[in-house]
């Protein structure tokens, strides 16, 4: 039962699967692979202490069971006063945020940790988007040209007839691969705004504090705390006030006041400053990966080096032959069919590919359009 669980239940959920042919980069891994995981991880364990802990334990001094009181809590979220957040603890109040509440005091609600293991799983959702995306768009195709290339032992017959097949594909398609490219740097595009946009969509729900919570967080920590109050106890408040209102016995509305601590919120505030700076690095790097892929589009010397680390022994010759017929559509399926097959299948594979286009351009030389246009008349 165990192993029936733990290895096709909650593991296959958490564990990271790497395709062997490999179809997008590094940078584009990380929001599937990696994020995707993390998020994850974070709503299970958020779950965890959310439905099968105590995530909230109310104190009052009435007649009025615990349980029904945290319940209601819980379920009608609780509050804190931003006036008291700068007064001294212990001597002005008991807790940050956490006085007397007179009418017309500013009241800050909290209620978004009843949500957090839910935005999280969709977070990890959206994450997986572009991801998804991009496998509808490419449709196996590496996979179909990888053919039996990706293995190191091979029979010369058998491998040589392979090569033979995309040479044939390559030429025989040229020039019809730019939409192959502009798809999966869409996607890339996507993950891009997907990262932005979650930044933006966790500060909308967490009250407009996420965007500066890391920043706000590491300046904290490089002063006195008793002269500030810590940020991640103001988005993220250990212990809040909960108003409860029954009838009294002669029909009156009574309100009591009670005390909640919420220890789920010590996980919450770990969390989310992590998911600060995770979000931070992630946009920093998908936002490179996009300067990346201007540059290789716009330039055929990036393209040429790029080809060059995939094969070392080509002459530059033949490999310029090569790419300076091809068009970036060709020449990213060329690199993307360029790692996920032997480097020594791949070197013929150009050799093979600079005879052909050389062949089929002194044939187009031999019989010029003009000439025949030149015989009719």
């Amino acid at each position: 039962m165990d192993k029936l669980f733990f290895g096709s239940g909650l593991g296959n959920l958490v564990k990271i699967k790497h395709d062997k042919v490999k179809i997008d980069n590094y940078a584009f891994r990380l929001h599937y692979e990696v994020t995707v995981t993390i998020l994850l991880v974070f709503s299970l364990m958020i779950s965890a202490t959310q439905f099968f802990g105590e995530p909230i334990s109310c104190i009052q001094k009435d007649d009025i069971s615990v349980k029904t009181l945290n319940t209601f809590c819980w379920i009608e979220s609780t509050f804190t006063l931003p006036k008291t957040f700068n007064k001294k603890v212990g001597v002005e109040v008991a807790h940050p945020g956490v006085a007397k509440h007179e009418p017309g005091d500013e009241v800050k609600e909290h209620a978004y940790y009843q949500w957090v293991c839910f935005v999280t799983f969709l977070q990890a959702l959206l994450f997986y988007v572009p991801r998804f995306m991009w496998r509808g768009f490419e449709e196996g195709k590496v996979k179909d040209m990888s053919l039996e290339l990706s293995k190191p032992i091979l029979s010369e017959k058998e491998r040589n007839r392979n090569i033979m097949k995309l040479v044939t594909y390559f030429t025989t398609r040229k020039g019809k691969h730019c939409n192959y490219a502009w798809k999966y740097i869409l996607c890339e595009l996507l993950n891009f705004v997907n990262v932005i946009s979650q930044i933006y969509l966790v500060d909308r729900f967490l009250g407009y504090e996420f965007t500066t919570f890391g920043s706000d967080v590491v300046r904290f920590t490089g002063t006195d705390p008793e002269n500030r109050l810590d940020p991640m106890v103001r988005v993220f408040p250990r212990v809040t006030k909960c108003d409860f209102y029954r009838y009294g016995s002669s029909g009156d509305v009574q309100k009591h006041d009670a005390l909640c601590l919420i220890p789920l919120n010590i996980l919450n505030e770990k969390i989310y400053v992590f998911m600060w700076f995770w979000f931070v690095v992630l946009a920093v790097l998908s936002g490179l990966a996009l300067v990346y892929r201007t540059m290789v589009f716009f330039s055929p010397r990036i393209r040429y080096h790029l080809i060059f680390l995939l094969d070392r022994i080509t002459p530059p010759q033949r490999l310029n032959a090569v790419l300076n017929r091809m068009s970036y559509g060709d020449w990213f399926l060329l690199q993307q069919v360029g790692h996920n097959i032997e480097s020594r299948n791949f070197r013929d594979l150009l050799t093979e590919l600079e005879r052909e286009m050389a062949s089929s351009s002194a044939l187009m030389k031999e019989y010029n359009p003009q000439d025949l246009v030149d015989i009719n008349t």
